[in-house]
C-alpha cells in the first residue's frame, strides 16, 4: 500500500510517550483537540504529509512521526475552535438521517485521499473453522510451522487441536511456548532463535492476544532482521513478515486479525507498538469450539472488551460506513449472547455468536481506532496490572456519558443495536438506555462495579490522567477532554 490515508490511520492501543496535547504557540498555548479536525491535519501514515498552512511542531513517539499543523485560526481560543468544529459538522449532525443510523459518515469526510480498511487475506470463522484450516494451510505449501503459544495452553492440552490439523496434512512443527501476558522483546528473540534453529518456514499462533502479538513480531524479524525495536512505530518494515496463521481461542482482543503488535521493551519498561499492514496475519481462524473451555471471568472480561471495541469504533471520529456496520452488528450480538456465554460456557450457539461479535468489533476498530476508554484502561493495566477487559467495562459507561454530550445522536443507533426499537429520534432517551444497558450487562456477567473495588487509589488519578492524555487511542475520541476532565472521569468511575 503506497500510503495510509490521513483519517484511516489505525493507531495503536498504547501510550504515545512524547506527545503533548498542549503545543506552545507564541504567548498562548494551543491544545490540539482530538477528533476529525485534528486528524485531518495530521500527516499521512507514510510520512508524506499533505501540505498545510503551517507546521507548528513535530514529535517522535513510538517511532511514529506526528506533525501537527494549524490553520490560520490557530490563535483562536479553545472555545472558538470548538465552535468552528461544530459548524463544520452541523450539516451532518442536524440531519439524523444523514449523520446517524449507519447510512452516512458521522463526521466531516477524510478529504481527497479516502479511507483504508485492513483485514487478513483469509478468515475462517464458525464452528469447525479449525478443521477447514488444514486444507488452507496445505495450499500455502509450507513444510514446517513454529507454533507460538503459552505454557498453560500446552499443559491443558489445548494446543493438541492445531497439532492434529498439522499432522493430518503432514506439516511438521516445533512449539515455542514462552509467550506470557504482555509479550516481551526477549520472548520475541527466543522465538526467532527457535524458528531459525528448527528451520520453520511459517508461523502458527495459538491462543489469545499475547501469542498472536508475539508471533507477529517473530515473523517481522524473520524476514526483516534486526531487533524488534527497529520496527516500533508505523509501517517500518521493508518486507512482509513470515506467513502467519492466527488461531484464536478467546472472544475479545481480535489480535488474530489486526495489523499491529504490542511488545514490551524490558529495558525501558514500555510497550512498543509495531503498526504495519504487512504484519496482518495471512489467515485468521476463529472457531468457537476452541472457546468453550474459557472460564466465566475470562468470558465476561473479553466480551466486555469486544463491546468496548464496537462502541468506541462507532463513535470514533474516523469511522466510516464499513466500520459502522461491523460495530453495530457486534453490539447486537454481544447484547444478545454474552450473558448466555458466561452463564453456560458450553452453550455453543452463544460461543459462536460471541466469536463473530469479537471479530466484527475487531474489524471495526482495526480501521476506525478507539477512544478514551482504552486510553484510560491502558494506564490502569500498566500501574495496577489489572485485567484489560474489566477496566474497559468499568470505564465504558462513564466515558460514553462524557462523549454523549458531543455526539448524542449516535446513541440512537447504539440503543437500536441493543434492541430498543421505540427510541425514535429521542437522543436523550437513547443515551439513558445505552448507559443503563452497559451497566446492567456488566453487573450480570460479574464485572466489578467501580474502580474502588479494583483497588485503584484516588491519589494516582493525576498520574493516570497525565498518561492517558498521551495514549494514541484518545486521538479519535469524539470529545477532547482536558487533563482535569480525565481526572474527573477516573473519579466518577471510582465512585459509581
Amino acid at each position: 500500500m503506497a500510503a495510509c490515508m490521513p483519517l484511516a490511520c489505525s493507531v495503536p492501543s498504547v501510550r504515545v510517550g512524547a506527545l503533548s496535547q498542549v503545543i506552545p504557540n507564541g504567548p498562548s498555548e494551543v491544545r490540539i483537540p482530538s477528533g476529525a479536525s485534528k486528524f485531518a491535519q495530521l500527516v499521512d501514515c507514510s510520512g508524506r504529509g499533505r501540505k498545510s498552512h503551517r507546521t507548528v511542531t513535530s514529535y517522535s513517539s513510538i517511532g511514529m512521526r506526528i506533525s501537527a499543523t494549524l490553520a490560520q485560526e490557530s490563535q483562536q481560543t479553545e472555545l472558538q475552535r470548538e465552535v468552528l468544529h461544530d459548524s463544520l459538522t452541523s450539516t451532518l449532525m442536524d440531519d439524523p438521517t444523514q449523520a446517524s443510523h449507519g447510512v452516512n459518515y458521522h463526521h466531516p469526510d477524510a478529504g481527497t485521499n479516502g479511507y483504508a480498511f485492513f483485514m487478513p487475506t483469509l478468515n475462517l470463522i464458525g464452528v469447525g473453522a479449525l478443521n477447514g484450516a488444514g486444507a488452507q494451510i496445505a495450499e500455502l505449501g509450507f513444510k514446517k510451522a513454529l507454533i507460538v503459544t503459552d505454557k498453560v495452553l500446552v499443559k491443558v492440552g489445548a494446543v493438541n487441536a492445531i497439532i492434529k490439523v498439522l499432522d493430518e496434512i503432514n506439516v511438521k512443527y516445533s512449539i515455542y511456548d514462552g509467550t506470557e501476558p504482555n509479550p516481551t522483546d526477549k520472548q520475541v528473540d527466543e522465538g526467532v532463535a527457535m524458528l531459525k534453529k528448527e528451520e520453520c518456514d511459517f508461523i502458527v499462533s495459538f491462543g489469545g492476544g499475547s501469542p498472536h502479538d508475539c508471533a507477529k513480531a517473530i515473523g517481522v524479524l524473520a524476514t526483516n532482521g534486526g531487533r524488534i525495536h527497529d520496527y516500533e512505530g508505523l509501517n517500518k518494515t521493508k518486507n512482509a513478515m513470515l506467513p502467519l496463521v492466527a488461531v484464536n481461542t478467546t472472544a475479545g482482543t481480535a489480535a488474530e486479525l489486526t495489523r499491529f503488535a504490542i511488545i514490551t521493551d524490558t529495558k525501558r519498561h514500555v510497550k512498543m507498538a509495531i503498526i504495519d499492514w504487512k504484519v496482518t496475519p495471512t489467515i485468521a481462524v476463529d472457531d468457537p469450539t476452541l472457546m468453550v473451555g474459557m472460564p466465566k471471568s475470562l468470558t465476561a472480561a473479553t466480551g466486555m472488551d469486544a463491546l468496548t471495541h464496537a462502541i468506541e469504533a462507532y463513535v470514533s471520529t474516523i469511522s466510516n460506513p464499513v466500520t459502522d456496520a461491523s460495530a453495530l452488528h457486534a453490539m447486537k450480538l454481544i447484547k444478545t449472547y454474552l450473558r448466555d456465554a458466561v452463564t453456560d460456557g458450553k452453550n455453543l450457539k452463544a460461543r459462536d455468536m460471541m466469536s463473530y461479535a469479537e471479530f466484527l468489533a475487531g474489524m471495526a476498530f482495526n480501521s476506525a481506532s478507539l477512544g478514551y476508554v482504552h486510553a484510560m484502561a491502558h494506564q490502569l493495566g500498566g500501574m495496577y496490572n489489572l485485567p484489560h477487559g474489566v477496566c474497559n467495562a468499568v470505564l465504558l459507561p462513564v466515558v460514553q456519558e462524557f462523549n454523549a454530550k458531543k455526539v448524542p445522536i449516535l446513541f440512537i443507533d447504539i440503543a437500536e443495536a441493543f434492541g430498543y426499537r421505540d427510541i425514535g429520534e429521542n437522543a436523550d432517551l437513547a443515551v439513558k438506555v445505552v448507559l443503563e444497558e452497559i451497566r446492567s450487562l456488566s453487573k450480570d456477567v460479574g464485572i466489578p462495579k467501580n474502580l474502588a473495588e479494583l483497588g485503584v487509589k484516588p491519589e494516582d488519578f493525576e498520574e493516570l490522567a497525565e498518561n492517558a492524555m498521551k495514549d494514541a487511542c484518545g486521538f479519535t475520541n469524539p470529545r477532547a477532554p482536558t487533563k482535569q476532565e480525565v481526572v474527573e472521569l477516573f473519579r466518577l468511575a471510582h465512585e459509581q
